[in-house]
């Protein structure tokens, strides 16, 4: 039986846990820009390497500038002097715009008028990666939200069936990926993987598993920290039908203190007992 003691020391350390959690919660939402009238759709996109990325921002608001001219746009990437991009009195001002982004950004100023201030990144390296900051200022308000962009390199996956055994191939991974093969239910099946690495770090994977049967499917998933590409092939006797989809990682702060929430609840309920 619990005393009193043991009651109240249980409530104050759950009491600190949730206020913690609020706290991180009001942080994260600072960080993305939630609590101003800028934001973003993804605060932490992933690049694919050599592609162009288009990085959100918008202004959330009722109001929207009824001119163009209304609207001033900076992009700026932490660690940098000159701006990514500058917008302002109704065209772009890239004189002092880095060097690291000069020919390769765009904003459209048809969009700005409805508060939309995304930046078209072209043929995005990996010298991209880190945090950006959109600042918007316009007559229909203003604010500005942070986003971290990621840079992977990631590719679909193509299939060959030849000898009884199932290939599969994807041109462009990094980092270097895993890659887990599973038959229709989800078991897992044991593959042999190859790696071949290029000049800048790409690399090239092949993959193959054997035996495989005629007529049925087979998933193939590679992936890393950031991205994985998840196929399914169905073997159909000279040929293979496929579908591959991506999907992205990301890391939330919010379910974190969530967890040691619940986790600091359970320990205390096991404790009082």
């Amino acid at each position: 039986m619990a005393t009193v003691g043991q009651i109240i020391f249980c409530s104050m350390i759950i009491l600190i846990v949730i206020f913690g959690a609020a706290i991180i919660l009001l942080l994260a939402l600072s960080f993305t820009g939630q609590l101003s009238e800028v934001m973003s759709s993804n605060v932490a996109p992933t690049a694919n390497l050599g592609d162009d990325e288009l990085l959100s921002c918008y202004l959330n608001a009722q109001t929207q500038p009824a001119r163009v001219t209304d609207v001033s746009v900076t992009w700026q990437k932490t660690g940098l002097t000159g701006p990514v991009y500058l917008y302002e009195d109704g065209a772009p001002s890239l004189g002092d715009q880095d060097p690291q982004f000069k020919g390769r950004t765009q904003l459209f100023p048809d969009a700005l008028v409805a508060g939309n201030a995304s930046l078209l990144l072209r043929s995005v390296g990996r010298g991209d990666e880190g945090d950006y900051t959109c600042t918007i200022s316009s007559s229909g308000g203003g604010g500005k939200v942070k986003m971290h962009l990621k840079t992977a390199a990631f590719s679909a996956t193509t299939f060959k069936f030849t000898s009884g055994a199932l290939t599969a191939e994807a041109p462009r991974w990094f980092p270097k990926p895993n890659v887990t093969w599973s038959d229709f239910n989800g078991n897992v099946l044991n593959g042999s993987t190859s790696f071949a690495e290029n000049s800048v770090g790409i690399f090239r994977v092949v993959s193959t598993l054997q035996p495989v049967n005629v007529s049925e499917t087979y998933g193939c998933r590679i992936e890393n920290d950031l991205v994985a590409a998840v196929s399914k092939a169905t073997v159909t006797g000279p040929g293979v039908t496929e579908n591959t989809y991506f999907t992205f990682s990301a890391a939330s702060s919010l379910m974190t203190s969530t967890h040691l929430s619940i986790t600091t609840s359970v320990l205390c309920i096991y404790y009082l007992t």
